[in-house]
């Protein structure tokens, strides 16, 4: 009998589409009145009824909506989406999800995520170009003789880093970017892909599950919660501490097994399929790292830090990103002496090696468009609060914690999860006698546990890259986990009785 594979990231995603889609047919459609601040005529416009209804803006009429939020944070740009208004909850005309928008989500959901779409692209293209140089190999023949004995510094170095983008400013989709760089690093270690992936992703994903300053989270929450962003910020900092370190110590046993018997890895049976994908090419092995190569890494370098720096200070996305990736690599053209013909060849065979990924990240984002046509997004925040309400107080913010994790399988975006729940969720703070920053801090909590396993989030785009199952990504973070999910529920539990 043959042996039963496990489904490939896409047809994962096509299931779960399928199961929103029926999910359409069994969950009442419904919808929150929500609210829009007008910066052009100082206006709030009221969307709900038949038809908008414009309000004056001042603090009286959020009062009256009972939406304790200050009249300044809508005013000065730290409140731009829709808000829901408490108490509007109401069941509207069901809008099921047939066969027809089923097999349409998927192209919906690339055309939506065209932005990251493009990003993935060209990013395929820029390593392409830079593994034709052989910068490559020599930079990692360079530093495998560097880190010698002393390996494990790189799963410290890589997930602090990628943590501390996660808690500032929020460093998720620009990770992707990172897995062809690093993976044949680590695998010059001694180690597999899974403790590179782990480095990568586990990062972002604890940096970002405690974030302290990260304004597309905690901030953008805190506002919508009516409180300053720095309430709780103690707690977040200790959690974001003790979190990290039982990360990388998880990913350093892990890996230190590996290393010691490469039978024990998760993987192994892709062992030689991985390494011929991302191990450096024998051919390339005696590469002297030039000054030429030295420069084509350096530029490549100050890619991700101008990246970097422009997303955290200069309020650049996607844009403004995919942008700096081309004009590097063209750059990296001209110095490495790449012939015309040769070099788009070679960028355009690039970009295809990750159209997989690319189709997995649109699909991801397809099923999130199921959800928004189908109008039941809002029926399971109402159902979910009204679940929590009246709870004693160690119980009720655990609660909390798990109710966002299972909302953000649905409603995966941070930003669009505060805005909706936040003026609907924080008012139940004052009713369990506890402070509005222990709801900001459960859904940061709980939105970022189930990060590191939201097949609708970035793992499935990922594991892609990788070229790692799900399932065996489950059979390795399943554990950490669990431990973190104890952790974070003692954390909280404390936090609301001091």
């Amino acid at each position: 009998m043959k042996k039963l594979k496990f489904p490939s990231a896409q047809a994962i995603l096509l299931v779960i589409a399928a199961l929103v889609a029926v999910l359409t047919y069994l969950v009442p459609a419904g919808k929150y009145d929500t609210l829009t601040y007008s910066e052009t005529d100082n206006t709030f416009i009221r969307y709900g009824e038949d038809t908008p209804t414009t309000l004056p803006a001042t603090q009286e009429t959020l009062t009256t909506l009972h939406i304790n939020i200050p009249l300044e944070k809508f005013k000065n740009g730290d409140i731009r989406k829709p808000i829901g208004i408490p108490d509007t909850y109401k069941q509207i005309d069901a809008q099921p999800q047939g066969v027809t928008s089923f097999l349409k989500s998927p192209i919906k959901g690339i055309i939506e995520a065209a932005d990251i779409i493009f990003l993935v692209l060209i990013i395929g293209g820029l390593i392409a170009i830079m593994n034709l140089t052989g910068a490559f190999d020599a930079g990692i023949a360079w530093l495998a003789q560097k880190l010698q004995g002393k390996e494990y510094i790189l799963i410290i170095l890589v997930t602090f880093l990628i943590a501390m983008g996660g808690t500032t400013f929020g460093l998720e989709e620009e990770t992707i970017a990172f897995y062809p760089i690093l993976i044949p690093i680590f695998l010059a270690a001694k180690y597999d892909a899974m403790v590179a992936l782990a480095s990568i992703y586990i990062g972002s994903c604890i940096g970002t599950l405690a974030s302290t300053i990260n304004p597309f989270s905690v901030i953008i929450a805190s506002n919508a919660a009516g409180i300053n962003w720095t309430s709780g910020i103690d707690g977040r900092v200790i959690t974001l501490i003790l979190g990290l370190v039982i990360c990388i110590i998880y990913i350093i046993r892990y890996a230190q097994r590996v290393k010691k018997d490469p039978t024990k890895s998760i993987i192994y049976d892709q062992k030689a399929e991985i390494e011929h994908l991302f191990g450096s090419d024998a051919s390339k092995a005696n590469l002297k790292l030039t000054a030429r190569l030295r420069l084509i890494l350096l530029v490549f370098t100050a890619c991700f830090v101008v990246m970097v720096y422009g997303v955290s200070s200069l309020d650049w996305w996607f844009v403004e990103m995919t942008t700096v990736f081309l004009v590097g690599s063209i750059i990296i053209g001209v110095i490495a002496k790449i012939k015309e013909a040769q070099f788009i060849d070679t960028f355009v065979k690039g970009a295809g090696e990750l159209l997989g990924v690319a189709f997995i990240i649109g699909i991801a984002k397809g099923v999130t468009v199921l959800m928004q046509d189908g109008a039941i997004g809002d029926t399971l925040l109402y159902y979910a609060s009204s679940v929590t309400n009246g709870m004693e107080k160690g119980i009720f913010i655990n609660s909390v914690m798990l109710v966002y994790s299972g909302l953000s399988f649905f409603i995966p975006s941070t930003s669009g999860m505060a805005v909706l729940s936040m003026p609907i969720m924080s008012p139940l703070a004052d009713t369990a006698g506890i402070g509005r920053e222990m709801i900001v801090n459960a859904y940061l909590y709980g939105m970022g546990l189930f990060k590191f396993i939201n097949p609708t989030g970035l793992i499935l785009a990922s594991l892609a890259i990788v070229k790692v199952g799900y399932n065996k990504w489950l059979k390795f973070v399943w554990p950490l986990v669990a431990i973190l999910t104890v952790f974070l529920m003692i954390v909280l539990t404390v936090s609301v009785y001091l």
